[in-house]
C-alpha cells in the first residue's frame, strides 16, 4: 500500500487541480463530506450533541468548516473554535466559511491565552471533537496558545476524529511539533502519511482510515511515491511457492556462521528459525570448542567446526575453509553471538568482502562491518544489514536518540550509499532499499523487547532466501510474518513473557495461515480501513 509524504501529497493535490481539473474545492468538499459519513459511522447518530470543530486557516481548516456544515444537516450542534482571525482565511477555506453565515453556526475565534481560558468550560461540555487545526504541511513547532487548546483537548479525554493527520505531528517522520492532539481515529485523504505510521505519530493516530476524494490513478503513478505499508497480500505474494515434488535439495541449503561461547542460544535461534520458514538444510558453522554443545542443541542441523582464538571465538583462519563450504549453498548469514575479537573481526570482513553468496549480516557481524563499512561497497553481492538502533548507531557514529527521531532518513540514506537492503528494526520496523525505497511494517508489539527475537529474524530472512526468494520480498515476507507472530503470542499469552523459543514456533502457523486465508472481498469503497 502506497504512502506519502507532505510534499507528494502537495504535488498530487496541485496535479489533480491543476492538470487533471478537478477544482480544489471540489476536493474539500469530498474530504469534509466523506469524513462527516467516517464519523458518523463510527461514533453514531449525533443528532443535538454539541460537536466542538477546531480549525486552522489552511485547507485543513477549510475541511472542518465542510465538516461543520454537513454536522448541522444531520442535526448535530456543531461550534468552530477558530484559532486565527477570520480575515486571514482565504482561498477555498475562507469560501467554505462563508457557507455557514446563513446557518447560524457558533463561531469562537480563540485567538488570545485569554479567549482560550475563557472557553474552556464551553470546550468541557462538547459530546467530541473534530480536530481540523493542521495539516500535513505542518514543519514548526506549535506554541502558544494553540499547543494551550491542544493540550486542553487531550486533557479532557473527549473522543477526536482528526482530520488527515493529528494536529502536531510532523508528517514525514512522526515526531511531535511542540505538542499534539490525541486522535481516537484520523481520516485521511487518498492516501495514508508517513507521519501516521512511525512513532511517537503512530500512537497519536488511533484507528486509521483512508479516504478516497477522487485523486486519479495516473497522478498517484506519475508522483511516484517511495514509501510503502506491508500488508498481507503482498506478503502471501513474496512468499516462495514449493511444488509437489519438492525435496529438501530443490528447498535450498543454507549456511550460517554464528555462535561463541556464552552466545551458543543465538546460534541455535537462527538456524532453528531458517528450517521453520522452509529452508530445506542449514549448516552451521561454529567455533570448535562450541560444536559439541550446538550439535546437541540444534539436531536437524549439520554443524562444522571452525578454528578458533585461544579465548574461543571464530579465528580469522577459518576463512578458507568458510568459502570452501560455501560452493554449494544459496545463502549466508553471519553474526549472531559470534563476538567482535580482532580476528574474529578480521574474518567477518574478509567474508562480507569475498562472499560469492546472498548476505545477511546481523548482530555481531553488523558491529564488526561497522569498523571497515567501504567493504560493502566493495561486495559484488546482495546483501542485507539487519541493525537494531544501537547497532545502527555504531554504523554511522550517530546518537541513537538522533536515529530514533529521524528513523526513515537514517535508514535510507545509509541503504543508498552503501547499495544494501536495511533493516532497522523496532517498532514499525523499516525496510530500506538501495534505490531509496522504503516499507514499514504494522505488525509486532512491545512483548518483542526480548532476547533471540533479532536471531530469530535473521535466520527467517535466510531461509527464505535460501528457498529462493528474491532478497526484497524475501525481506518483507520476513519482517512481516516475525511480527505477526509476536502478535498472535501476545494474544494468547499475555503482551510479555513470550520468547523467542516460543515465536519460532509459530511461523510455520502464520505462514499457513496467510497462504490459506481467502482474500478480503471489497467492503465500503468510501474508505479503506488501515488499523
Amino acid at each position: 500500500m502506497d504512502i506519502v509524504t507532505a510534499e507528494e501529497m502537495r504535488e498530487i493535490d496541485h496535479r489533480t487541480i491543476t492538470e487533471f481539473g478537478i477544482p480544489g474545492a471540489v476536493l474539500m468538499e469530498n474530504a469534509g463530506r466523506e469524513a462527516t459519513r467516517l464519523l458518523l459511522a463510527h461514533f453514531g447518530d449525533l443528532r443535538g450533541k454539541p460537536i466542538g470543530i477546531l480549525c486552522g486557516g489552511g485547507n485543513n481548516g477549510g475541511d472542518g468548516y465542510v465538516i461543520a456544515r454537513y454536522l448541522f444537516h444531520k442535526g448535530a450542534r456543531p461550534t468552530l473554535f477558530l484559532l486565527l482571525p477570520k480575515e486571514k482565511i482565504k482561498g477555498d477555506a475562507a469560501l467554505n466559511l462563508s457557507l455557514l453565515g446563513p446557518l447560524k453556526i457558533s463561531i469562537q475565534e480563540l485567538t488570545t491565552q485569554a479567549a482560550v481560558d475563557a472557553t474552556k468550560n464551553q470546550m468541557a461540555h462538547q459530546h467530541l471533537f473534530v480536530d481540523a487545526l493542521f495539516g500535513t504541511g505542518l514543519n514548526q513547532e506549535i506554541q502558544g496558545h494553540i499547543k494551550e487548546v491542544i493540550l486542553h483537548i487531550n486533557h479532557l479525554d473527549k473522543p477526536v476524529l482528526s482530520v488527515d493527520i493529528p494536529s502536531g505531528i510532523h508528517s514525514n517522520t512522526g515526531q511531535i511539533l511542540g505538542a499534539a492532539i490525541k486522535a481516537d481515529m484520523t481520516a485521511t485523504f487518498a492516501f495514508a502519511k508517513v507521519g501516521h505510521l512511525v512513532y511517537p505519530g503512530a500512537a497519536h493516530t488511533g484507528r486509521l482510515e483512508v479516504i478516497d476524494i477522487g485523486i486519479p490513478h495516473h497522478i498517484r503513478e506519475a508522483v511516484g511515491p517511495r514509501h510503502f505499508l506491508l500488508t498481507e497480500p503482498h506478503v502471501k505474494s513474496c512468499l516462495p511457492k514449493r511444488s509437489a515434488d519438492a525435496h529438501k535439495g530443490s528447498s535450498g541449503h543454507l549456511m550460517i556462521v554464528a555462535g561463541a561461547p556464552g552466545k551458543t542460544g543465538a546460534a541455535v535461534l537462527t538456524s532453528r528459525a531458517a528450517l521453520r520458514s522452509g529452508a530445506g538444510l542449514v549448516t552451521l558453522l561454529c567455533p570448535r570448542g562450541s560444536h559439541a554443545i550446538l550439535e546437541s542443541l540444534v539436531v536437524e542441523v549439520m554443524t562444522a567446526p571452525l578454528s578458533e582464538t585461544p579465548e574461543g571465538s571464530l579465528s580469522e583462519t577459518a576463512f578458507d575453509a568458510v568459502m570452501s563450504l560455501a560452493s554449494d549453498k544459496k545463502c549466508l548469514a553471519i553474526g549472531p553471538g559470534i563476538g567482535t575479537a580482532l580476528s574474529t573481526r578480521k574474518l567477518v570482513q574478509r567474508i562480507v568482502k569475498e562472499s560469492p553468496l546472498p548476505l545477511v549480516i546481523d548482530a555481531d557481524g553488523i558491529n564488526c562491518v561497522a569498523f571497515e563499512k567501504e567493504l560493502l561497497k566493495i561486495s559484488p553481492v546482495k546483501k542485507v544489514l539487519t541493525p537494531h538502533p544501537g547497532e545502527m548507531a555504531r554504523l554511522t557514529g550517530l546518537t541513537t536518540d538522533f536515529i530514533q527521531k529521524n528513523r526513515i532518513r537514517v535508514a535510507r540514506e545509509f541503504a543508498v550509499e552503501y547499495q544494501v537492503f536495511l533493516v532497522l528494526k523496532g517498532a514499525r520496523t523499516l525496510i530500506a532499499h538501495p534505490d531509496g525505497r522504503i516499507w514499514i511494517n504494522p505488525t509486532g508489539n512491545a512483548g518483542m523487547a526480548s532476547a533471540g527475537m533479532g536471531d530469530v529474524l535473521t535466520g527467517m530472512i535466510a531461509g527464505l532466501i535460501t528457498q529462493g526468494a528474491p532478497m526484497d520480498e524475501a525481506l518483507c515476507a520476513a519482517v512481516y510474518l516475525h511480527g505477526k507472530a509476536a502478535d498472535t503470542l501476545s494474544e494468547h499469552k499475555g503482551p510479555m513473557g513470550y520468547i523467542a523459543s516460543d515465536l519460532i514456533e509459530m511461523i510455520p502457523l502464520e505462514i499457513r495461515d496467510i497462504v490459506n486465508r481467502p482474500e478480503k472481498t471489497p467492503g465500503d469503497l468510501f474508505s479503506t480501513k488501515i488499523f
